[in-house]
């Protein structure tokens, strides 16, 4: 039996990239479609020769064709990411997710492509009912005015779309939402690259004394992170034993606070913090943390604990501090 050729849109992103590898690991044929606008190609430098790269944007629906063509599955994760893109260009946000969804769609039917795998969000919930939240927990764009749900209406329109087209055009079609995954080279729009380099700037200013760390809300808010090697073990196991139309969390249920975080970042770099809360932005939610129950019955077990993928992450930044946007 030949090997499966597998399309990673998006192949060149942290989540993206970290995927290509596991596939080539596991024997796949790799194409990678990205513009690398946000991506980098040094994350596939260890597999550059085993992969083929087509540079180009998923919003060019005759580029999508042409990645897609002769291969057996697509994994959709090209997406505008980052909470700070949200709010200012929520426009881009919902024209690379919404109009790359359609081509990545109209693509597949085209070459007769039968499996889909889509990359969707925890941000689709919100503030859900309950926590930890299984996959049924009701999805919400509580503001259209709000922009930062141009993300979570994106993902929203592209799960609906999988789910819908699949019943008639797909032989199988699976949805992962990731919560908070994190690691080395995840770009610098997140949490944990902030803190880290927050701490960074502040050590070097201030070698000694407590430092004053201010933050968004009171500290109290919670969040379930997830290195990104457990991110990709997830995912592998839904791509072989995940159920059609599946959706599906990939994530851990060790939930901590966000004081906590920024105390354990600073503990790494040898420091103590002085918290001072600020406002939230709107739209955060308060508490999230998945129940990842279902993905488990197909073999899932996340096996990095915060403490042991913060190390690397945080030494990763402090490396490479040079390469954040001035």
């Amino acid at each position: 039996m030949s090997p499966p050729k597998v399309l990673v849109t998006g192949g060149s992103g942290f989540i993206g990239s970290a995927l290509v590898k596991a596939l080539v690991k596991s024997g796949a044929k790799v194409r990678v479609l990205d513009d690398n606008s946000r991506g980098r190609p040094r994350r596939l430098a260890d597999v550059e020769h085993d992969i083929e790269f087509i540079g180009g944007d998923v919003r060019n629906a005759e580029v999508v064709e042409r990645a897609a063509q002769g291969m057996d599955e697509v994994h959709h994760l090209a997406f505008v990411n980052g909470t700070e893109f949200f709010y200012s260009q929520p426009e881009l946000v919902l024209d690379v997710g919404v109009r790359g969804m359609i081509n990545v769609i109209d693509a597949c039917r085209k070459h007769g492509v039968g499996n889909l795998i889509l990359a969707s969000s925890s941000e689709v919930y919100q503030t859900p009912p309950q926590v930890p939240t299984d996959e049924t927990a009701p999805l919400s764009i509580p503001d259209p005015l709000n922009p930062r749900y141009s993300y979570a209406g994106g993902k929203l329109i592209s799960e609906l779309m999988a789910i819908n087209y699949g019943r008639k055009y797909f032989d199988r079609v699976l949805i992962f939402r990731p919560h908070n995954v994190y690691g080395p080279d995840m770009g610098f729009e997140h949490v944990v690259p902030q803190f880290a380099l927050r701490v960074k700037k502040l050590s070097d200013a201030q070698p000694s004394g407590r430092l004053r760390f201010d933050i968004q809300g009171t500290g109290a808010e919670t969040r379930s992170f997830c290195f990104v090697d457990d991110l990709v073990a997830g995912v592998m196991a839904m791509r072989e034993h995940g159920e059609h139309l599946g959706i599906y969390h990939v994530g851990t249920t060790e939930e901590v606070s966000i004081a906590d975080l920024a105390r354990r970042v600073a503990a790494c770099a040898e420091r103590e913090i002085e918290l001072v809360p600020g406002a939230l932005l709107a739209g955060g939610t308060p508490r999230r943390c998945p129940d990842i129950s279902k993905l488990a019955r197909l073999g899932y077990k996340p096996r990095v604990s915060l403490s042991e993928g913060l190390a690397p992450t945080l030494d990763w930044y402090w490396r490479n501090a040079d390469l954040a946007p001035k």
